[in-house]
C-alpha cells in the first residue's frame, strides 16, 4: 500500500491511504526512504487540513518535516504553496477594502489620517506573508508560486505609495495619490477571486456538503441511505411540479417516525432531514427544536397545552423533534398526568390552519415502545403515513470499529493494531441487552480510553509528537492493579471445604471451555457449549457460593461478558395475575443478561400442573434462554428429587439443562473444618476439647443446614463467650470454650 503513494501525484486526487494508515505506518514501521517519509508527512497534513480548515499548527509542521526531507518533491512544494496561498486569501478576504477607498473630495486631513491607517494595513499583511517564498526565482514556477508573488509585489508597490503619501504629510506638502491607491485597493480585492481559482479542490470545498452527502458520509445505515435518497428526489419531483402549478391533494406530508435502539442516530437523521426539508425549499429554516416529555408535560390543568403551544411556535419553519416520544402516553396513566394533553395539542396544531404545513413533526424512540405508543393513539398515527416511518438498525461490530476510529482521529488518537483488536473485546463487553448505546457506547468508550491515558501518562515525557496520539494497548487496560493481586475463581473454589466431585466437574468445564476457544481462535470446529446447569442438593452445601465461583469462571473464560449473578426465587418471577408473570420474568432476565441468572428453590414454579403463573414463568425463561442464546446463563437449585421433576415437567428445559452438579452433605470432619475456618474468620478459635464435642455432635446427629448450621453455630457461641468476657476480664477474648459450644449446640439444635 506505501508503495501507491508514490503514484500519488496531484492535490487535487484524495492520497491513497488514509489518515489512521499513515499514523500507523510511521507508528509501526522504520522506514528509511526519505521520499515516502516526506509523502506520509504530506498525507498527514493533508487530512487534517481536510479535518480543521483554519489554521492548524501540526498540519504546518507536518509540511516543514516534509520540505526537510524532500524539499524537491512535486506534491511537497504543491502543498507548501497551496497551503502559503491559502493563508493569502485568508488574508485578504478578512481585509475591509472598502474602507481603504480614499475620496477626493474629503478634506486633506481626512486623507492623510486614511492613508495612515491603509499603510498600517498593508505593512501588517506584508509581515504576514513569507518572505522566503516571496522573493524566490525559479524558472518553472507554478501558476500558484507566481500568483503568491505577484500579489505580494502589488503589496510593496503599494506601500511604497503609501510611504511618500506620508512622507509628504510630515513635510507639510500633502500629496496623496487617491486615484492610484484607489486602484491597487480594488487590484488587491479582485485577487481574492483569483486566488481561491488557484486553490486545489480540498481546500475550498470545505462548508459545500449538501445534506445527502452528509447521510453517505454516516456509518453503515445502508438501507435507510437508500429511502432517504428516494425521499428526497421524491420530494424534490414534487417541487418541481408545485413550481408547473400542479398539485397533489394526498400528499405524504414531512412528519416522521425514527425508531432505534440508544445510539443508533436517530437525533441526527432528524437533523439531517431538517436540512433537506431547508434546501429543497419546502421549510423556511433547518432549525430543529429537541424536546422530551419534561419539556411538554405540566403539572396543572392547561399548563400541558401551554408548554406544547410554545415549542410549536418556536418549531414554526423548521422541525419539532419529540424524543422518547411514547413516554407522553404511559400505562395506567391516572388523571393527573397531562400527557394525553399534549397529545391531542400536538395533533391539533398539525392539522389547524394556522399551523398545518408550517412545521414538520419528528418522533423517536425505541421500535416496540414506539409501535404500541402509535396503535393506542389512532389521531397520531394517522398524521405519520407508513412510508415515514424509519427504522434504524443496530450498528455491525464492523460498523462500531469504524466510529470508534473516527472518534479517535477526530478527537487527534489513533489505535494501535493491537488496541483495535482489544477495543473489540470492549465493545463486545457492553452489547449485553437492548440498553446497549450503539455509538453513543463507542464514543464514551473512546473518551474513557483517552482520559485513562492522560491520566497516566501525563506525568510521563513525550518525546515525540505521536506518543500523544497514540492508543496503545497498555491505555485499554483500566482495572485497578490491586486486582492482579486477587484469587482466581479456580482459587477460591479450590479453598471451599470438601465439594470434591463439584471442584472436579466445574474444572472439566472449564478446562472444556478453554479448550474449545482455543479452537475457535485456530478455525476448528467447536462443540457447543451447554452452560446452562441444575445445582442439586441440600440447603446449606455450597451451591449460591459455588454458582458465584461458576459465572467468575465463565467470565474469565470470556464465554460471559459481565459476570455478575442474579439471585431470584419463586417470588422474584411470578405474579398474581395473568400476563404479569412474563413481564416479570423478563425484567429479571434482562437484569442478568451477561451474566448468571440464580434460581434458588427453583422447583417451586412447578406444582404438578395446578399452577399457572409458575409454568408461564418456566415456558417464559425457556423462551428467552433461546432468544439470547450466549448472552445468559440460568442455574437452578433446590432438592435432588424435586429438580429432577422440575426439568422432566417441560421438554424445552429437559433439552436445554444438560450439566447437573449434586452437591452432598458435608462429612462430619467437613463441618469441623468449616466450624474452624468460620471461627477463624472473625480471629476466634477454640481447643481439643471443644473440637472432640463438635465431632461427637456431627457424627451422632444429622446437621440440617449444612454450612448455614456452621455459621449460626459459630455465631451462637461468640454471643455466649461475650457474656463471659463481661464478667470476667481474665478470660481470653478469643477462644472459644467448650461450654460456649455446647450452649450454642442447644440454641440452634432447638432452633432447627
Amino acid at each position: 500500500m506505501l508503495e501507491n503513494l508514490r503514484k500519488w501525484n496531484s492535490l487535487d486526487q484524495q492520497p491513497p491511504i488514509s489518515e489512521v494508515e499513515a499514523l500507523r505506518y510511521m507508528n509501526e514501521k522504520d522506514i528509511e526512504d526519505r521520499e515516502l517519509q516526506a509523502l506520509l508527512y504530506i498525507t498527514l497534513a493533508y487530512h487534517r487540513i481536510k479535518r480543521h480548515p483554519g489554521k492548524d499548527m501540526l498540519a504546518y509542521q507536518f509540511i516543514d518535516e516534509a520540505r526537510v526531507l524532500h524539499a524537491n518533491h512535486s506534491l511537497v512544494t504543491e502543498l507548501y504553496e497551496s497551503q502559503q496561498l491559502m493563508q493569502a486569501y485568508t488574508i485578504l478576504k478578512n481585509t475591509s477594502f472598502e474602507q481603504w477607498i480614499l475620496h477626493e473630495t474629503d478634506h486633506d486631513s481626512a486623507k492623510a489620517k486614511k492613508a495612515k491607517s491603509i499603510h498600517a494595513d498593508v505593512r501588517y499583511i506584508i509581515e504576514q506573508w513569507d518572505q522566503e517564498l516571496a522573493g524566490k526565482v525559479i524558472i518553472d514556477a507554478s501558476s500558484r508560486l507566481k500568483l503568491y508573488q505577484e500579489v505580494y509585489e502589488e503589496l510593496k508597490e503599494l506601500e511604497v505609495m503609501l510611504d511618500e503619501a506620508i512622507a509628504s504629510i510630515e513635510n507639510r506638502r500633502i500629496r496623496i495619490p487617491v486615484k492610484e491607491i484607489n486602484e491597487r485597493t480594488r487590484g488587491l480585492s479582485d485577487y481574492q477571486d483569483e486566488i481561491y481559482k488557484r486553490l486545489p479542490r480540498f481546500l475550498t470545498d470545505q462548508s459545500n456538503q449538501n445534506p445527502l452527502e452528509a447521510f453517505d458520509q454516516m456509518v453503515g445505515l445502508k438501507d435507510v441511505k437508500t429511502y432517504i435518497r428516494r425521499y428526497y428526489h421524491f420530494l424534490r419531483y414534487q417541487q418541481q411540479r408545485k413550481n408547473f402549478g400542479f398539485s397533489m391533494v394526498d400528499e405524504p406530508g414531512l412528519h416522521m417516525i425514527i425508531t432505534g435502539n440508544p445510539g443508533t442516530g436517530k437525533t441526527t437523521i432528524a437533523r439531517l432531514l431538517a436540512n433537506i426539508y431547508h434546501e429543497l425549499g419546502i421549510l423556511d429554516t433547518k432549525e430543529v427544536v429537541e424536546v422530551n416529555r419534561s419539556h411538554l408535560v405540566g403539572s396543572y390543568v392547561g399548563q400541558s397545552e401551554e408548554n406544547t403551544m410554545n415549542y410549536v411556535k418556536q418549531a414554526i419553519g423548521g422541525v419539532l423533534f419529540i424524543d422518547e416520544a411514547y413516554s407522553l402516553k404511559r400505562e395506567g396513566q391516572t388523571g393527573n398526568d397531562y400527557g394525553q394533553a399534549v397529545i391531542d395539542t400536538l395533533v391539533s396544531a398539525m392539522t389547524s390552519k394556522e399551523y398545518g404545513g408550517k412545521f414538520a413533526v419528528i418522533l423517536a424512540g425505541y421500535p416496540e415502545e414506539m409501535r404500541q405508543f402509535l396503535w393506542s393513539n389512532p389521531g397520531l398515527r394517522s398524521r405519520f403515513p407508513e412510508q415515514n416511518h424509519i427504522e434504524l438498525p443496530d450498528y455491525q461490530m464492523n460498523e462500531l470499529m469504524t466510529i470508534a476510529e473516527q472518534t479517535a482521529i477526530e478527537n487527534d488518537f489513533f489505535f494501535t493494531e493491537e488496541a483495535l483488536n482489544e477495543f473489540v473485546t470492549l465493545i463486545d463487553r457492553e452489547r449485553v441487552d437492548d440498553s446497549f448505546g450503539n455509538a453513543r457506547t463507542v464514543k464514551n468508550l473512546v473518551l474513557k480510553t483517552v482520559f485513562q491515558k492522560g491520566a497516566h501518562e501525563a506525568e510521563r515525557d513525550k518525546h515525540h509528537w505521536l506518543d500523544h496520539m497514540r492508543i496503545s494497548k497498555e491505555d485499554l487496560i483500566w482495572d485497578d492493579e490491586s486486582n492482579e493481586e486477587e484469587q482466581s475463581p479456580m482459587e477460591r473454589l479450590d479453598e471451599l471445604i470438601g465439594l470434591h466431585n463439584v471442584k472436579a466437574e466445574v474444572r472439566k468445564l472449564s478446562s472444556f471451555v478453554q479448550a474449545q476457544q482455543k479452537r475457535k481462535e485456530k478455525g476448528y470446529p467447536v462443540v457447543p457449549i451447554e452452560l446452562h446447569s441444575v445445582f442439586s442438593g441440600n440447603p446449606g452445601t455450597g451451591k449460591t457460593t459455588v454458582a458465584e465461583i461458576y459465572a467468575d469462571v465463565l467470565k474469565e473464560c470470556g464465554l460471559l461478558k459481565r459476570g455478575h449473578m442474579v439471585v431470584v426465587s419463586r417470588s422474584d418471577l411470578v405474579a398474581g395475575y395473568v400476563g404479569q408473570t412474563a413481564i416479570k420474568t423478563k425484567r429479571k432476565i434482562r437484569e442478568a443478561l451477561g451474566g448468571v441468572l440464580f434460581i434458588d428453590e427453583a422447583y417451586s414454579l412447578y406444582n404438578g400442573g395446578r399452577d399457572d403463573f409458575g409454568k408461564e414463568a418456566i415456558e417464559t425463561i425457556v423462551d428467552e434462554m433461546t432468544k439470547h442464546n450466549e448472552n445468559l446463563v440460568v442455574i437452578l437449585a433446590g432438592y435432588k428429587q424435586e429438580m429432577e421433576q422440575l426439568v422432566e415437567s417441560n421438554p424445552g428445559l429437559s433439552s436445554r439443562f444438560k450439566k447437573y452438579f449434586h452437591f452432598p452433605d458435608y462429612q462430619e470432619q467437613e463441618l469441623i473444618d468449616m466450624t474452624h475456618y468460620q471461627a477463624a474468620e472473625y480471629g476466634y478459635f477454640f481447643n481439643e476439647w471443644a473440637e472432640s464435642f463438635l465431632l461427637e455432635k456431627y457424627t451422632d446427629h444429622k446437621v440440617r443446614g449444612n454450612g448455614r448450621f456452621v455459621n449460626n453455630l459459630v455465631n451462637e457461641a461468640i454471643q455466649f463467650q461475650a457474656i463471659r468476657v463481661m464478667e470476667d476480664e481474665a478470660v481470653d477474648i478469643n477462644e472459644l470454650e467448650l461450654v460456649d459450644l455446647e450452649k450454642a449446640w442447644n440454641m440452634v439444635r432447638r432452633e432447627s
